[in-house]
């Protein structure tokens, strides 16, 4: 009988209530926009949360606090991505971290920029 050296990877959810990542990405190029299915609104902002139903709260904070669209929303992996302005978008994560962290206490990354 041969070894293998195969190694298996298993990818697993670890329970928390934690923002991973609230990135804007400021006047990102025509691709990124016809990749993801949005209109060019001039800045996307991306979230990643635990419990992954967090989405659906971080949306509906994001929404309520600027003037944001929702271009896409995953309660199943905890992604939330929005359009807007670059100050809308930024304001709008900025919310979401803000209110997450102070209200329903959960661990948070700074918002980022690029």
């Amino acid at each position: 009988m041969l070894e293998s050296n195969a190694q298996r990877v298993i990818e697993e959810s670890v329970p928390g209530k934690q923002v991973t990542l609230a990135h804007v990405i400021a006047s990102p190029i025509t691709e990124v926009y016809e990749s993801l299915g949005v209109e060019d609104t001039g800045a996307i902002g991306i979230l990643t949360i635990s419990p992954f139903e967090t989405a659906i709260i971080a949306a509906d904070i994001a929404g309520k606090s600027a003037d944001v669209t929702v271009g896409f929303l995953d309660r199943f992996t905890g992604s939330v991505l929005l359009t807007g302005d670059v100050q809308s978008v930024e304001v709008a994560l900025g919310a979401v971290v803000t209110i997450l962290k102070e209200r329903l206490d959960y661990e948070v990354v700074q918002v980022t920029k690029t």
